[in-house]
């Protein structure tokens, strides 16, 4: 997968599309992964102990990893990632800049 937790996307097709969000969450096995503010949807919910009112909330849901693209640090745009070795490890690094992404 070529975004991790914490990276700043850009979603690239769908009804959010143009939208920027933080990922809070990444599901490695169904290839999607969920971004902070995008693809919200209404969830019915019983009321339990932690949610003592419950009702209808509004939650982020997944969206599949090919439709988001990695801002690029350096310069605030979208980038395709790459991945080379340095020093022994594996890195990525932004395509459009060739910076290394932390």
């Amino acid at each position: 997968m070529h975004v991790k937790v914490g990276d700043k996307v850009k979603v690239i097709t769908g009804k959010d599309k143009g939208k920027e969000g933080v990922i809070l969450k990444t599901l490695p096995k169904k290839d999607r992964v969920i971004v902070e503010g995008i693809n919200i949807v209404k969830k019915h919910r019983k009321a339990s102990q932690t949610n003592a009112t419950g009702g209808i909330l509004e939650e982020e849901a997944s969206v599949h990893v090919s439709n988001v693209m990695l801002i690029d640090p350096k310069t605030g745009e979208p980038t395709k990632v790459g991945y080379k070795v340095e020093d022994g490890k594996k890195v990525r690094f932004a395509k459009k800049t060739g910076e290394v992404i932390g």
